[in-house]
């Protein structure tokens, strides 16, 4: 079919080109031992069983009163899970599993520095210090159920003691990652109204000991400047008995914890019996513009979701040690390295470090060391391990029975690397789709029995139903993109957005609701923002925010799938792509990518990358330009800025870039990118207003 006659898509369909990918199945040693290989449970958990399919989960749990009743939709779309239940979130991450458990490794933490010795804390370890953190929050911070704390805090140890802490008392914490700036902080103290911040002296990052202190006073300024006054700052010490800061402490505000906690030694603190619906934490998203959406999550539901997935998606036993290399910072810290395995009595591993520090290996290396055999972690960090040692984890003897990749969508050139080579061919992959709204996975291959397919997320999870709409609210035929959408609650889905319920329905629930009115909840599916594709076996594949597409000559492309076809080439190690204004077709698209060590740039590089997009897509997606750069920008959690490189590519302002990772190589893209494009004679007109906010948008969460 020529690009001519093929049927024009509706605004929210992106143009899709993947070729379906083959299944992989599971070797016969992980189903054997699985937690979920019995197929009776897709019929526990069909349609026509909901919603009390969810008691499965929730059983899982210790509760202090059961249940009066399983869903709650009487004020749709404000859900509540298990409404009239009390239990407490802390009880069941710790003071259960001392009965058997109480010498078994809880954490293990390992601090980036490799000369330093990891640190096992033990449920009897991990109880004491809970309860004596509680005790100070409550008698000296005077903090109550109900109440907000905001903690900023890095990878250590401290930071899940701190939550459950909070969880112990029904105090909501809200943490905010580490490497956020003081102001982004302070948005979120002012918006959630809390009146004490918790937080680290410093913190090891890329061999260097950083002054993390120093955005405790930013973040109270911007607080002040919003409104909202703190009371108190506790700080933790990085070293024992050294200060790690250049910022003074201030007398009577800022408390050093290992000073104030000495009076609270041995103190027991009874876990509150909280209502299934009360809040445990908001997780506010990553916005940088506008005020910031403060995702809140229930004690109940959310805690009997992640346990739930834990276990079955993440096939976690007691026994095994699993490591999820992410941050507590985001979502997938809260749920898949503190809540869940700590509420199914595993040893949950924490690295304080960059993964590639002080190179490639150190990821296999603590997994050889400390006997990990589940690993996950994320597609932006799997390509820069991938990028910077393709070879090493074959020099370590680690043996993963089980993977999981997580954030975005993973291309299936990385899909495989991951699975042949981190995984060695022993380990069954989860790619798993879901959302920091969403508290848990909603798309992922059961691992023991549903087959793994490269690139797709799998068939959506046990309980959840999805389906892809247009503008229009027309459910799409298998095979076309569309929106993603689900059309029923799950005790995992955030409760509301802090303080503005309006926006939480407008976001999320006004677009395809045609009954305001409604007490029905199929009337109110949820829109997740995404775009996707069903395939006919019931696979989806995701193709990114349905923002991150770029409308070349009325054709929507999804970037994902450019990058994708990119990373076909063998020696580029990440690839972005991203709009640039032009006056013929509207819109053009440019490709930057990076290359595995060894390889240069070079013109028969460009052609390559130029080639493979068109093979894997078509002409209409032939990038105008495909740069070869160093190394792109990215946050601190590893993502590729691509507003920032859309806006060199572009000549706008690349706005903020102090809080990158790596803000110099903004300068070193602008000069290479920019003098090209001047040499070219290819510098575009002035953009108009809307254009200039289009690109300084570009892949950005809001």
């Amino acid at each position: 079919m020529t690009e001519s006659q093929q049927d024009p898509v509706s605004e929210s369909q992106i143009a899709v080109h993947w070729r379906e990918e083959e299944y992989i199945y599971p070797p016969e040693s992980f189903v054997q031992q699985a937690n979920a290989a019995d197929p009776a449970i897709f019929d526990r958990f069909d349609e026509k069983n909901f919603p009390d399919c969810f008691v499965e989960y929730a059983e899982m749990l210790s509760w202090d009163k059961k249940w009066d009743t399983v869903l709650d939709a009487s004020n749709p779309p404000f859900w509540k899970w298990f409404t009239g239940g009390r239990l407490n979130a802390s009880y069941n991450c710790v003071d259960r599993h001392l009965a058997d458990k109480a010498n078994k490794a809880a954490l293990i933490w390992v601090p980036e520095p490799e000369s330093a010795e990891p640190v096992a804390i033990t449920y009897r370890d991990l109880y004491h210090r809970v309860n004596e953190f509680a005790a100070l929050l409550r008698d000296f911070a005077g903090l109550k159920a109900g109440d907000r704390v905001t903690l900023h805090m890095p990878m250590v140890a401290e930071l899940p003691v701190v939550m459950l802490a909070c969880a112990r008392l029904g105090v909501v914490h809200s943490e905010v990652f580490g490497g956020f700036s003081g102001n982004a902080c302070g948005t979120r103290i002012a918006d959630s109204g809390s009146r004490v911040l918790i937080t680290m002296d410093g913190y090891y990052r890329s061999g260097t000991l950083v002054d993390h202190k120093v955005k405790a006073d930013e973040a109270l300024a911007e607080a002040a400047k919003q409104g909202q006054e703190v009371d108190k700052v506790l700080v933790w010490r990085r070293h024992a008995g050294e200060y790690a800061s250049q910022t003074p402490m201030v007398t009577g505000r800022d408390f050093f914890v290992d000073e104030v906690i000495a009076q609270y030694r041995g103190q027991i603190v009874d876990p509150v019996p909280l209502p299934s619906e009360a809040p445990l934490f908001l997780m506010y998203t990553s916005g940088t513009t506008g005020r910031p959406k403060g995702a809140q999550h229930s004690t109940g539901g959310y805690l009997s979701y992640v346990t739930g997935t834990s276990r079955y998606y993440q096939d976690i036993h007691p026994e095994d040690t699993y490591w999820c290399m992410a941050d507590i910072g985001w979502i997938t810290g809260h749920s898949y390295i503190v809540y869940g395995p700590l509420s199914l009595g595993t040893t949950t591993v924490i690295y304080e470090g960059t993964p590639n520090y002080p190179d490639a290996g150190r990821p296999w290396r603590i997994a050889e060391r400390l006997g990990v055999n589940i690993f996950h972690t994320s597609p932006t960090a799997i390509r820069m391990l991938r990028k910077v040692g393709p070879d090493e984890p074959a020099k370590y003897d680690y043996h993963f029975k089980h993977m999981t990749t997580v954030g975005e969508p993973i291309e299936p050139e990385v899909w495989r690397w991951y699975h042949k080579t981190v995984g060695k061919g022993e380990a069954v992959i989860v790619d798993t789709w879901w959302q920091t709204e969403t508290g848990g996975f909603l798309g992922s291959s059961l691992p023991a029995l549903k087959p793994m397919k490269p690139g797709s997320c799998g068939p959506a999870v046990i309980g959840i139903f999805p389906a892809i709409y247009d503008e229009t609210g027309e459910e799409v035929p298998d095979g076309k993109a569309g929106n993603i959408c689900i059309r029923n609650p799950w005790p995992g889905i955030m409760q509301t957005i802090w303080g503005q319920p309006e926006r939480f329905i407008s976001v999320y629930y006004e677009k395809y609701n045609k009954d305001p009115d409604s007490k029905d909840w199929h009337d109110w599916p949820y829109f997740a923002g995404d775009g996707a594709v069903r395939a006919p076996d019931g696979y989806y594949r995701i193709l990114g925010r349905v923002d991150d597409v770029i409308n070349v000559a009325g054709h929507r492309l999804g970037t994902k799938e450019i990058e994708s076809a990119a990373l076909t080439v063998p020696e580029v190690a990440e690839a972005a792509a991203v709009p640039v204004i032009d006056d013929i077709r509207g819109r053009a698209v440019e490709v930057y990518v990076s290359l595995k060590p060894g390889y240069e740039a070079n013109q028969e590089m460009v052609d390559k990358v130029t080639r493979s997009v068109e093979v894997e897509i078509g002409k209409i997606a032939r990038p105008k330009n495909v740069w070869i750069v160093q190394d792109m920008p990215k946050t601190r959690s590893g993502k590729i800025m691509r507003r920032v490189i859309a806006a060199v590519s572009n000549f706008t302002d690349t706005g903020d870039v102090t809080t990158l990772a790596n803000p110099e190589i903004v300068d070193q893209i602008r000069h290479e990118v920019q003098s090209a494009k001047v040499a070219r004679g290819d510098v575009p007109r002035e953009l108009t207003e809307t254009e200039r906010a289009e690109i300084q948008s570009f892949g950005k969460e809001e």
